[in-house]
């Protein structure tokens, strides 16, 4: 290879070695990647023709060809569209910015490399060509541009890029096949892969042999079509081209709305998470043409950010060809669009909910954490929201509407309770659940990290106030409960008992906590920590401090103790007597670590607890 030679970032040597190695069953998809961002090229180039006609060089004729040479054993897909030039083949070919990436590649081991459906979380557009690749040859010349660039890889590790020159704006890109890859170089088997693939490209695609050129596709855009001329593999190919996805997707909503706002919409909602949804920086996937000529794939109105996972094309009759980006940001037009968009999207999601609630379950699990987030930003959406969102309770495996958790609480409940924290396993396991759990009170088990945020925002649904479990001042007394028998009921020590050790406890733990108090909230544990009245949650300040908030406030945690539990009754048993003080304030703060802990708490003295433990075992074995 000439040129000069630059090693691909590391992430894209991983997606190589993943498609060389054959994670794709169906390799013949390679030529829709290629045929799909060709059409994305002209359509880019085509709207920026509207202001600047001149760079569109032949006029507006766009096209895709693609030719073969068997003798070279060669498949080149070719279009006009507005090309790249040195810094932007680099940059699109040689590296992946994208967050979340890496870690979504260590995921992928084992049998997961095999698993195309993992890979198709990923959506590997250009890459998908080494998968019948010797080698891959690009040249492209950005339109407005003189000169051209010639970019070349094996995929082994690095790519060569040097000037070179091409008669017009463009990409032209030569896959090399491989040996055991000829059928590629067939025309019929060539025709047969645009016609199931991207029959639905709005611009022609030629093919180009010997005896002349012969269009493939119908050329018309498909979202035009009456549904009912369209099939479920049509929509289906439409949605992995304006996607660059590889799933099915799960939801498909095509209509035309006329009115005081005319447009088309074709929006798909997928059936498997993308593996960068959580990514801050990641867009709506909804692109925006007006009478079918592309406008913008980055029209920030069009969709809310909590609805980022959707995919498709809005055209609309009302908005000039000529609109720019700046005036898309603050237009009627497009604000009228996003509402009903939004709203024809939670019809749809509420009539999915109804009649295949397994279906919406599994669509909430991929999506709900990104959804959530519009009860945060603000109130417009709030009770559509709140009106589908499904939640893990204590109550079971199955999730729960909070019409169903009003339904199924206690009589003299008046509060929607919850807990917060990143594991479910550690949330099921809280000490501050037990007492809900004897009683019977269901608990909300929330473990996304907007659940923190937009909880504050919501306040209460239904008129019902929604409060954490890790708050103090719980009364549950005043909750009906199941009637307990007598041998149900577990012997509790002494009230003058308990108040002499919470002040032995007081007096040995000192600033190290706001309060020590007794309390019904627990059944198996000892003790618990918990906020004090107006404090922030302890799940959200750990969180917060995780993620470099220095300036979060530490708040003094409140430690509640289980006067029904058998250490708690011996220790209270011991407070009168001078002797054992020593043995009472390691107990105190041995308790208070081991709270700490069970929060998943960063002891501050691991030493002093260590050293306490050591203590208090020597003890016990010399008894």
């Amino acid at each position: 290879m000439a040129g000069e030679e630059i090693k691909f970032e590391a992430e894209v040597g991983k997606i190589l070695e993943i498609v060389i190695n054959s994670l794709y069953s169906n390799k013949e998809i390679f030529l829709r990647e290629l045929i799909s961002n060709a059409a994305d090229a002209c359509d880019k180039l085509r709207y920026l023709a509207l202001t600047v006609p001149e760079l569109a060089e032949g006029g507006g004729d766009f096209k895709i060809e693609i030719g073969f040479d068997k003798k070279a054993r060669t498949i080149t897909v070719a279009d006009n569209g507005i090309g790249m030039n040195r810094e932007e083949l680099i940059r699109n070919l040689g590296t992946i910015a994208r967050s979340g990436t890496t870690e979504f590649l260590e995921g992928l081991s084992g049998d997961a490399r095999k698993d195309a459906n993992l890979i198709g979380q990923f959506g590997v557009g250009f890459y998908a060509c080494f998968s019948v690749a010797d080698h891959v040859d690009v040249v492209s010349r950005k339109a407005g541009d003189e000169i051209a660039w010639h970019w070349s890889s094996t995929g082994a590790g690095a790519f060569t890029i040097e000037e070179v020159t091409r008669e017009a704006q463009g990409t032209s890109i030569t896959v090399h096949l491989a040996k055991d890859q000829s059928e590629y170089l067939e025309e019929a088997r060539i025709r047969h892969i645009v016609q199931q693939y991207s029959d639905h490209i709005s611009l022609p695609i030629v093919l180009k042999t010997k005896d002349g050129e012969t269009q493939l596709n119908k050329g018309s855009a498909l979202w035009t079509r009456a549904p009912k001329d369209i099939t479920e593999d049509q929509y289906r190919e439409f949605y992995h081209h304006v996607g660059h996805a590889f799933d099915k997707p799960w939801l498909t909503l095509h209509n035309k709305a006329e009115g005081k706002v005319e447009y088309t919409n074709l929006l798909f909602i997928p059936s498997s998470r993308p593996f960068n949804l959580m990514n801050p920086d990641r867009k709506h996937g909804v692109k925006l043409y007006v009478k079918r000529v592309f406008i913008t794939d980055d029209c920030e109105g069009l969709m809310p950010r909590w609805l980022r996972f959707v995919h498709g094309v809005v055209d609309s009759q009302d908005l000039p060809l000529n609109v720019s980006r700046e005036v898309l940001q603050h237009n009627v037009v497009v604000d009228r669009i996003k509402n009903a968009l939004v709203k024809r999207i939670f019809t749809e999601l509420k009539k999915k909910a109804e009649k295949a609630p397994e279906e919406f379950t599994t669509f909430w699990e991929n999506f709900g954490a990104v959804m959530k987030e519009g009860l945060y930003e603000g109130q417009e959406h709030r009770d559509d929201i709140l009106a589908i969102a499904r939640f893990r309770t204590t109550a079971g495996d199955e999730t729960a509407t909070l019409v169903d958790y009003i339904g199924r609480m206690k009589e003299g409940q008046d509060e929607i309770f919850f807990i917060t924290g990143e594991d479910m396993n550690a949330v099921k396991a809280s000490p501050q659940l037990e007492g809900f759990r004897a009683c019977g009170i269901e608990v909300l088990l929330l473990t996304d990290p907007i659940d923190e945020f937009w909880i504050p925002m919501v306040g209460k649904y239904q008129d019902k106030p929604m409060r954490s479990v890790t708050a103090g001042g719980f009364d549950l007394s005043k909750i009906k409960a199941a009637e307990k028998s007598d041998d149900q009921i577990p012997e509790k020590a002494g009230d003058e008992i308990v108040a002499k050790l919470i002040l032995a406890f007081k007096e040995a733990l000192g600033e190290a906590v706001r309060d020590v108090r007794s309390t019904d909230r627990l059944t198996e544990s000892a003790v618990c920590l918990v906020a004090g009245e107006g404090d922030m949650d302890l799940h959200l300040e750990r969180m917060l401090r995780r993620q470099g908030h220095m300036t979060v406030p530490t708040a003094t945690r409140i430690l509640e103790i289980n006067p029904a539990h058998p250490l708690i009754k011996a220790l209270a048993g011991m407070a009168d007597d001078l002797v054992k003080k020593p043995a009472i304030a390691d107990a105190a703060h041995l308790l208070l670590d081991q709270a700490r802990i069970v929060e998943g708490e960063t002891l501050a003295d691991p030493v002093g607890f260590s050293a306490r433990l050591n203590a208090a075992l020597t003890r016990s074995l010399a008894a």
